[in-house]
């Protein structure tokens, strides 16, 4: 099952400096875990914020949720879940 999943840190003002560059690494080897498990297949940038959309894959809710609150940050994260289904006239089925 696929997943839009929208994610914002929300990360404190005054959080300690150190902590923060010491998350975002385990972060990156947690995200390319994810990636090579299958987990975390696409994954996008939201400019002029702490922020990226993605498109998960998990057998369901439970898993992905796994999955999401497994990140490091998560303790700081906003995020946003939407289930996707196949539409029928999706261009990247090869239909015309």
């Amino acid at each position: 099952m696929e997943f839009l999943v929208h994610i914002e840190v929300r990360w404190p003002a005054d959080g300690d400096e150190a902590r923060k560059a010491e998350l975002v690494a385990l972060e990156a080897e947690r995200a390319r875990e994810l990636r090579d498990a299958g987990t975390l297949r696409r994954l996008w940038r939201v400019p002029g914020r702490w922020a990226n959309v993605g498109v998960w894959e998990a057998a369901d809710a439970t898993e992905l949720h796994a999955a999401v609150s497994s990140l490091p940050f998560f303790p700081w994260l906003e995020v946003d879940v939407s289930p996707l289904a196949e539409h029928p006239s999706d261009p990247g089925l090869g239909r015309a």
